[in-house]
């Protein structure tokens, strides 16, 4: 068997939100870094499922012998983008029990009674821990610039919140992976008419998916300025094209790979007598 095709330059660099980044420069349907086909893509993506499973564990378990490690990877996109997929196909190869999801969906009458980040920050990671958020704090800086339910002195409140906030989950040993998953309009609209058209998919549907298509262009801006106030050194954003699927896959995957790997992690060491106890076993 051929052996997969790799990045040829490390998504964490090509697709790093840093200074001069426009939004409206990328192409959805590219697929920076990486030359392999379709073909190519998912066979890297088995091919290192093992690999973050590994990184996964080592880091769950490093968490139990009293490590402050952990990651947080945060998902956003307009609708249909594929934030399912990556935690079906990305995140499914770790070990469920190692996973914190959560997929923040339109807050209670409680959450809205309390600060924007009261419910957010209840859900971040544990020592050990991957968390991911399927969707975000920066809803509430997003959907709310778009439809005017925030003045620009409370929006400016909650970018300055927000850097804190993910400043205080780096000090506690959070790494922060922080993904927009970029398609484009004409993309959006052929995904929500595969949806209709699947019977199977139908439960996916919402008209309020619809409605909030009609802002696209705010929602672009939206998203540029919340990435010009939040893509930090401890925390960037990174923007994927998320037209091919298999290629925000493989993206996504590597980003994940890099920060697992950049964690240093390692087996913990026994604390007993390893040849004691066999002796213990062979004997039992």
């Amino acid at each position: 068997m051929a052996a997969a095709v790799e990045f040829a330059k490390s998504p964490a660099e090509v697709l790093r939100v840093g200074s001069g980044f426009s939004l409206a420069g990328v192409d959805p349907d590219s697929t920076p870094g990486y030359t392999g086909v379709k073909a190519d893509g998912k066979a890297l993506l088995a091919a290192q499922d093992d690999r973050l499973a590994e990184l996964q564990e080592k880091l769950f378990a490093e968490g139990k012998f009293g490590s402050r490690k952990r990651l947080l990877l945060i998902l956003q996109a307009m609708d249909t983008a594929g934030k399912g997929g990556i935690v079906s196909h990305v995140v499914g190869a770790m070990d469920p029990q190692g996973v914190q999801l959560t997929a923040f969906k339109a807050p209670t009458d409680e959450e809205k009674s309390h600060d924007f980040l009261w419910r957010i920050e209840k859900q971040t990671p544990a020592a050990g821990m991957v968390g991911v958020f399927d969707r975000s704090q920066y809803e509430d800086v997003l959907i709310h610039r778009v439809h005017g339910w925030a003045d620009a002195a409370e929006l400016e409140r909650r970018y300055a919140a927000i850097n804190d906030f993910e400043s205080r989950l780096h000090e506690q040993g959070t790494t922060i992976v922080k993904v927009m998953l970029n398609i484009s309009k004409d993309e959006q609209k052929k995904r929500l008419i595969a949806r209709l058209d699947d019977p199977s998919k139908h439960w996916k549907y919402s008209r309020g998916d619809l409605a909030e298509r009609a802002y696209w262009d705010d929602y672009m801006d939206a998203y540029s300025i919340a990435f010009e106030k939040t893509s930090t050194d401890i925390a960037p954003w990174h923007v994927v094209p998320a037209n091919k699927k298999w290629y925000a896959r493989i993206a996504v995957q590597q980003l994940l790979l890099d920060a697992l790997g950049s964690l240093q992690l390692d087996w913990p060491k026994a604390d007993f007598d390893v040849a004691a106890e066999r002796a213990l076993v062979v004997e039992s």
